[in-house]
């Protein structure tokens, strides 16, 4: 009877799940928002509360952060992060800067303490690749001279992951600081001595979990990762970082191979992911810190675009490829809910989960927007204040996307 009513309610989640996301392609909108709201639904003081499935839906949720780091792993080699690293860090550095500091800002004026101050600098902190990925192929900018500029921001932040989740995963813990200072340094060293392998010997890694077979190259690859991860977890280090580094040290046909065969299970898993973080949520824990998770997201919103016109600035990109690349950072998501997952599991702060909700849902639907509007408002609003004659790089018109540059991006766009 138990195993019947635990299959009813996860067959209903996972329907559910699929008329949403499809439902939000409809609308343009990222399926994000959508599933926290049903797992605000399905979880306590919700319209359906779950009984039976519960468990089950938190080991697929697991699953689900896996899949995500893994995937993100899959889209960067070993050397391609070094040459980010070595070629844009000052975006990086201005990026965590003026991102991460509202977030530990406003936890410490809520009064949540050290702790939670530094989860919620990584929650405001992390762009979402997923949902700027979709939003830059929606308008039509992979091929924008600016697209490159916001996939390096997007690798540093990504990259600093495999930094910051272990130092949360021992603060959310509450380990001394000899035990996180070796928790910090296992991470360290796990992640240069994978990138050191990855660049000398990932030919050598990719031909032996390589298999023609696509059920075996799945099998293999889907294994490895999760002992990886669970091998991470063991070491007090975050499993997600420990299924990031697998993804990096895979190259070649073999990632193209596997990422073709994994994204059904990501997107799956992930919505999993997203619901269960929404189980977790009280939907009366909201309202009360609505005020706050929206004044953070109107800052945060022009931090980010701050970033993204600094870093195309100094790319020596137009201004209005400028406000392009701004805009299109603003939206947040899986990894915010990732980081805020980490602190609510252990329990370091009960608003923390509602304000992050709320937070992610507020800018997983203001990204889109401020994508395709941020260039043409900035440019109407410039041309107001544009002396005659200073040139024509203010007449711009509010037309979403209007005047943008086209020319051919090697390499790293068309990637």
């Amino acid at each position: 009877m138990h195993s019947a009513v635990l299959l009813i309610e996860f067959g209903s989640i996972i329907l559910a799940l699929g008329l949403l996301g499809r439902a939000a392609a409809r609308i343009q909108l990222s399926p994000i928002p959508l599933y926290l709201l049903a797992g605000l639904a399905f979880g306590e003081g919700g319209l359906l509360p779950l009984g039976a499935s519960e468990e089950f839906v938190a080991t697929g949720a697991e699953i689900g952060v896996i899949l995500l780091l893994l995937m993100l792993g899959l889209e960067y080699t070993a050397s391609d992060l070094v040459s980010n690293l070595k070629a844009h860090y000052p975006s990086g550095l201005v990026d965590c800067a003026l991102n991460a500091l509202p977030g530990a800002a406003a936890a410490l004026l809520l009064g949540w303490g050290p702790v939670a101050a530094v989860v919620l600098a990584g929650v405001t902190w992390i762009s979402s690749s997923g949902v700027i990925a979709k939003v830059l192929g929606d308008l039509g900018r992979v091929g924008n001279r600016e697209t490159p500029v916001i996939l390096s921001v997007l690798v540093l932040e990504d990259l600093a992951m495999a930094v910051y989740l272990p130092i949360i995963t021992a603060l959310v813990a509450g380990v001394g600081l000899a035990a996180g200072s070796v928790t910090l340094a296992v991470a360290l060293g796990a992640a240069g001595l994978v990138l050191f392998v990855a660049v000398r010997y990932g030919r050598v890694i990719s031909r032996f979990v390589s298999s023609d077979d696509p059920e075996k190259l799945l099998l293999v690859v889907l294994g490895l990762t999760i002992l990886v991860a669970g091998v991470a977890q063991q070491l007090q280090v975050s499993a997600a970082v420990g299924a990031f580094l697998v993804g990096i040290a895979l190259s070649g046909e073999v990632a193209e191979g596997a990422h073709t065969l994994l994204s059904p299970l990501r997107d799956l898993f992930a919505a999993v992911f997203f619901v269960f973080f929404g189980l977790h949520t009280d939907p009366a824990s909201i309202p009360p810190v609505l005020l706050p998770a929206l004044a953070l997201a109107v800052v945060t919103a022009a931090t980010k675009i701050a970033t993204g016109y600094w870093a195309a600035r100094r790319a020596g990109l137009s201004v209005k490829a400028r406000w392009r690349a701004g805009g299109a950072l603003v939206a947040r998501g899986e990894f915010s809910i990732v980081i805020a997952g980490l602190a609510v599991s252990a329990g370091v702060e009960r608003s923390l989960g509602p304000l992050a909700t709320a937070y992610v849902l507020i800018l997983v639907v203001l990204g889109p927007l401020t994508a395709r509007w941020t260039e043409p408002l900035a440019m109407r609003v410039t041309q107001r204040f544009r002396k005659p004659g200073d040139g024509a790089e203010g007449k711009g018109s509010l037309t979403p996307g209007a005047g943008t540059e086209r020319e051919p991006v090697p390499d790293s766009s068309s990637s």
